[in-house]
């Protein structure tokens, strides 16, 4: 392999300047980065046959200015009105704010981005202030059926607010982010859905100082883009957090919601259970904005108590083993893992170098002991809870895996792991300036078909030469789990990309996975919602859509296959 003496490559690290696309699709804060450890870089090179002058000069690195060739459709008749709603200081139809507020964080978009083109974006950006705002945009919208887009955190990676019909984006963050109300005897909190994710678990954590309230709590849920992303946009689009195995997802965590939509206002009771029928509040979540607008949402609270938790890693000699291991774990009744995480070989083999694991002490002992490189798995995780039951989750769960052939390996990975957990995304714009694409897909999939689904998407991801499909499993139920397809390659092509990614979630469907786990279904996955789920269970949704939005003004273009026709698809 080629090598440059003393060669380093010149990873960014300078924040985007403002006003640039590179500021637009950027991960996270404008200053913070992270870059491939030397292991990694080695380990690039060799999978993609590149060498160290292939990473001498970056490209495309989207530096330029925002500029728009298209200027907003909607005429001042329709802005005025919207002006007087939420004021001249809440209203924005710049270039900049409405290529940034109509953008998200997938693939497509960033690879776009960086060659300067915006796609589709809305004619003007709206900050509602509170939902009497929302209720009358929604209603003066609705009466001239301009199109209503809802921008959250903006962490979206499946097209999400895509504004395809143009009109109007509402940006729920900047003023709707606020906690309505607490209650410690129902262990509830009530919030807008703006709330960022550092915000709303801050406030728990805190809850003694915030509420006078007694002890501390925490929502439970922490996906990874839990800093960049907003609690209405975890509800509306079935989001699951990293320890959604103890905790819940957000189906599990929401007991009430608060819509304005355009054939009214109305709000579920927040029961802990009811017997009054199908539940409109069931239904509502991970709508995605097709129905209505959340306004606010109550959600379950759970008792803080960090210092209970207990840590352990394991390596498995082969997948086989890890995955019987994981399913007596989730189905032995004795409690489960908060954080719970398998890794299939090849991630096994890339997670080591990005954990520092590889080449220390704990690498020697796993070679000694036999576990072959190739074949080998990684388990990480951590109890929480009461400090009994967190023990004792700890010990069953050695147990096991100590059964399933397993080493144990110390709780070292585990804070590896979790150091780099928020800030492992931001590697994304280093591999992009070099041409290297990373992207997932997840799914669920039930215990007896996790063999079939990981095979069938693997095979089609390596046959593609020179390409990485690391796999995990992060999401546990007695009856099955979840499984992400990360994979990455040297790839600039657009069309390729594209065609690439459609061909994965294409295996998925055909080796019985489910579409999406945690991500939603946006506009990206849409597509294939009417054979997945079949006519019958689309056409109910479609009755739902023309009900609460008769004109079809929320969300258009194709979210969740609602008003996709067949040419679209």
């Amino acid at each position: 392999m080629f090598k440059l003496k003393g060669f380093k490559p010149d990873w960014t690290n300078d924040p985007p300047p403002k006003g640039t696309y590179r500021s637009i699709f950027k991960w996270g804060a404008p200053d913070r980065f992270k870059h491939p450890n030397n292991r990694l870089y080695a380990m690039l090179k060799r999978e993609f046959e590149m060498t160290d002058a292939d990473f001498k000069k970056p490209q495309n690195q989207g530096n330029e200015q925002v500029r728009l060739d298209r200027p907003p459709q909607l005429t001042n008749q329709h802005v005025e009105p919207l002006i007087r709603i939420v004021g001249p200081e809440n209203v924005s139809s710049d270039d900049y704010s409405r290529t940034k507020y109509s953008s998200g964080k997938t693939m497509e978009e960033a690879m776009q981005l960086r060659r300067g083109i915006a796609g589709e974006v809305a004619d003007i950006v709206v900050h509602p202030r509170d939902k009497e705002d929302v209720s009358k945009i929604v209603t003066y919208c609705n009466g001239h059926k301009i199109p209503v887009y809802v921008y959250g955190g903006g962490s979206s990676v499946n097209l999400g607010f895509k504004p395809v019909k143009r009109g109007i984006t509402l940006v729920m963050n900047t003023h709707m982010n606020r906690v309505l109300s607490f209650n410690e005897t129902n262990q509830t909190i009530t919030v807008e859905p703006g709330i960022m994710g550092p915000a709303y678990e801050s406030v728990l954590n805190n809850a003694p100082d915030f509420f006078n309230a007694k002890r501390r709590y925490t929502g439970g849920h922490f996906p990874q883009s839990f800093e960049y992303s907003s609690v209405g946009g975890w509800i509306v689009t079935l989001g699951s957090g990293q320890q959604s195995s103890y905790y819940g997802d957000m189906y599990d965590i929401v007991l009430s919601q608060e819509y304005v939509t355009p054939a009214g206002v109305f709000k579920t009771y927040d029961y802990p259970a009811t017997a009054t029928g199908p539940k409109l509040n069931d239904i509502m979540k991970g709508s995605e904005g097709a129905f209505g607008i959340l306004v606010s949402a109550t959600l379950k609270i759970f008792r803080y108590m960090p210092e209970n938790q207990r840590r352990f890693a394991f390596i498995f000699p082969n997948w086989e083993n890890t995955v019987n291991a994981a399913r007596e774990i989730s189905q032995g009744e004795f409690g489960i893992p908060s954080v719970f995480r398998i890794s299939d070989p090849e991630e096994t083999n890339v997670a080591l170098k990005l954990y520092g694991i590889e080449g220390t002490v704990i690498d020697r002992l796993i070679t000694l002991k036999g576990l072959k490189h190739g074949e080998r798995c990684l388990y990480i995780g951590h109890t929480e809870g009461e400090k009994g039951f967190a023990k004792n989750v700890k010990k069953k769960v050695k147990r096991i895996c100590r059964q399933h052939g397993a080493m144990y390996i110390t709780g070292y990975p585990v804070k590896s792991w979790a150091k780099g957990r928020y800030s492992d995304p931001y590697m994304r714009e280093d591999l992009n300036d070099f041409g290297i694409m990373i992207d997932t897909l997840e799914s669920g999939v039930t215990w007896d078909n996790l063999h079939r689904l990981h095979e069938g998407v693997r095979t089609y991801i390596k046959s593609r030469p020179n390409t990485i499909c690391m796999s995990h499993a992060s999401h546990f139920y007695p009856q099955g789990t979840n499984l992400y397809f990360i994979f990455m390659a040297r790839m600039n092509d657009m069309n390729e990309y594209k065609g690439f990614q459609q061909g994965i979630i294409d295996q998925i469907q055909k080796h019985g996975g489910s579409l999406s786990h945690h991500h939603g279904v946006g506009k990206m996955i849409a597509p294939w919602m009417e054979e997945h789920l079949g006519t019958v269970q689309m056409d109910v949704l479609r009755a739902l859509k023309d009900h609460l939005d008769p004109n079809n003004i929320m969300n258009p273009g194709g979210t969740l296959g609602l008003d996709t026709n067949d040419r679209e698809k």
